[in-house]
């Protein structure tokens, strides 16, 4: 029985007490179960009857009697005692523990998946570096990140639609044409200008793409360099995200909104909705109406728009597409950006609160000798994701990336990450699963066993076999995964999910150095045999979900 499948009994008691009349309260819909700390107040605690005592109009703990009584008539409930003031403390039958290794061997890579946010439509926009040099660390981190964060969303029920904002328009673009302009015609970069090898790299390979290009006048250069400039760059960053396993289902573009009149549309919109005035030749937006520190320029004097008419477009065409939540994740950089676009999705006639969600991450450093490497764009002095990877691998890199909370600037230590030793805690995890792969393989051997999974049936196992103490909490750890997965989710917190990875991968090995699984020599296998094996089988299947949620591989063999 599952933390979750004994919420439901919980609930079942509650309507019981109702329907008896013992009780005269709303049955909730949701229901605290947690483990104790201290084993020995049984498997499960609720404080299921000091939340209903006032509604209920009775003390807490004659409220606790009334739900203990139900509870002990439910099928896999050994006990239930009153503790303190109401809690009840669960311990169940012998059996229902173990029939948790049965469930997650059954439903496989289903295991750890729930619906708690089913009907959701999000749109998840992360990454959205400028298309002006290659993807660098501080990008990476919201890669793995926000990568993890959507396979999280969609194992809790939300579709989810991967989104890279690609910012093709403004004056970093033109910048960017004249250093490849200069680089190609052997001139200085500009100083306000991008330097780099890859500045170079790219510059041939717009000239290599455009016969005659340097004949041509240096205004046509300039626009030719800027826009097969950055298609190169984006075509070079799609390829770099996807060898790291991060594939977008969208690549924006930025100058569509210019080119499609979807400015326009925007400042028409929000003009409709009350909130547009004009001031000094400009027109503006009200945010201060919705909190934000000062109005906003939405056209200059000049006629251009602003980056922030391009933001309010950008926003309404995400909505106008379906999307219930925009979920929007930048760097440390932008968090003075919070308030702005919190108004203007008020001032959008939207709730801020309902429609929106802006995650801000901290920086990220890779630490070489004992120093973090300096990054600056400008100079070409900056750390890649291809650094990373080269320096860990893209299984290490990815966890080390999300295993920290996003509002924690990191360290990651080279040395440490692609260490083969039990200090690194990808391989940790990893080996885990290649231990239970090895124990499985033997057991194939000796006919017990079949690749990950025991053969026999779910109704051959006796899950009633498993009482020893480090099976118990293997058991119990295994059944806190699909709660794990359901509130990192709802958290947006993947770091959960590794966390709870090493201390299940902990929890195994306590449990194999305590329990032998195999039998030796001429001994013959016995029930406790397959039970062991489907525990084992278990927690690799949860290790596999576990690490794929993170987008890292749970490999066989180390």
């Amino acid at each position: 029985m599952t933390p979750e499948q004994l919420r439901d009994v919980v609930r079942t008691a509650v309507a019981a007490a109702v329907e008896r009349g013992v009780l005269s309260v709303e049955v909730p819909d949701d229901v605290l179960v947690e483990r104790p700390k201290n084993p020995e107040h049984g498997d499960y605690a609720t404080n299921i009857a000091l939340r209903l005592a006032k509604p209920a109009g009775q003390p807490p703990r004659a409220v606790a009697e009334a739900l203990a009584e139900q509870l002990r008539a439910q099928p896999g409930i050994a006990s239930v005692d009153v503790a303190g003031p109401g809690f009840l403390n669960i311990t169940l039958a012998q059996g229902a523990l173990g029939r948790i290794a049965v469930d997650a061997v059954t439903a496989g890579e289903a295991y750890g998946r729930t619906d708690t946010l089913a009907g959701q439509r999000l749109n998840l926009e992360f990454v959205s570096a400028n298309p002006t040099g290659p993807v660098t660390l501080g990008s990476t981190r919201w890669a793995a990140v926000g990568d993890a964060l959507a396979r999280l969303l969609e194992a809790s029920g939300a579709e989810v639609s991967r989104e890279y904002y690609v910012n093709d328009a403004g004056a970093q673009i033109v910048r960017f044409g004249r250093s490849l302009q200069a680089t190609a015609l052997g001139r200085p970069v500009p100083e306000d200008g991008y330097q780099g090898d890859y500045v170079e790299t790219v510059a041939q390979q717009v000239v290599a793409a455009e016969p005659g290009l340097l004949e041509r006048p240096e205004d046509e250069q300039l626009t030719v360099f800027a826009e097969r400039g950055v298609e190169a760059m984006v075509a070079d960053i799609r390829a770099t995200l996807d060898g790291f396993g991060v594939h977008f289902d969208t690549f924006f573009s930025e100058r569509t909104l210019h080119t499609s009149g979807a400015l326009e549309k925007a400042v028409a919109t929000l003009r409709e909705q009350g909130h547009v005035y004009e001031a000094d030749d400009a027109i503006w937006l009200r945010t201060t109406d919705f909190g934000d520190d000062k109005d906003r320029v939405l056209v200059k004097n000049d006629g251009e728009p602003t980056y922030f008419a391009a933001d309010c477009a950008y926003y309404l065409d995400k909505r106008a597409r379906g999307f219930d939540r925009v979920v929007i994740m930048l760097g440390a950089d932008h968090s003075g950006y919070v308030g702005r676009y919190k108004a203007l999705v008020a001032a959008a006639g939207d709730d801020p609160g309902t429609h929106l969600e802006i995650l801000i991450g901290q920086l990220v450093n890779l630490v070489r000798d004992g120093e973090p490497v300096r990054m600056s764009k400008r100079k070409g002095n900056f750390v890649l994701l291809t650094d990373l990877v080269d320096a860990v691998g893209t299984d290490a890199a990815r966890y080390a990336l999300a295993r920290a909370s996003v509002d924690q600037q990191i360290d990651i230590d080279a040395d440490l990450w692609s260490r083969q030793t039990n200090d690194n805690p990808v391989f940790y995890v990893q080996y885990a699963h290649a231990r239970i792969s090895s124990v499985l393989r033997n057991a194939a051997d000796l006919g017990l066993a079949s690749s990950l999974d025991p053969p026999t049936p779910a109704g051959a196992v006796d899950p009633g076999q498993l009482t020893h103490e480090r099976e118990n909490d293997l058991l119990r750890a295994i059944g806190e995964f699909p709660r794990v997965v359901s509130s990192a989710a709802e958290l947006r917190a993947p770091h959960r999910v590794a966390r709870y990875l090493e201390e299940l991968a902990g929890t195994y090995h306590r449990f194999y150095d305590s329990c032998r699984v195999l039998p030796r020599g001429d001994e013959e296998p016995t029930a406790l045999t397959t039970a062991r094996l489907w525990l084992c089988a278990a927690t690799a299947v949860v290790l596999r979900n576990g690490l794929g949620v993170l987008g890292v591989s749970a490999p066989e063999r180390m």
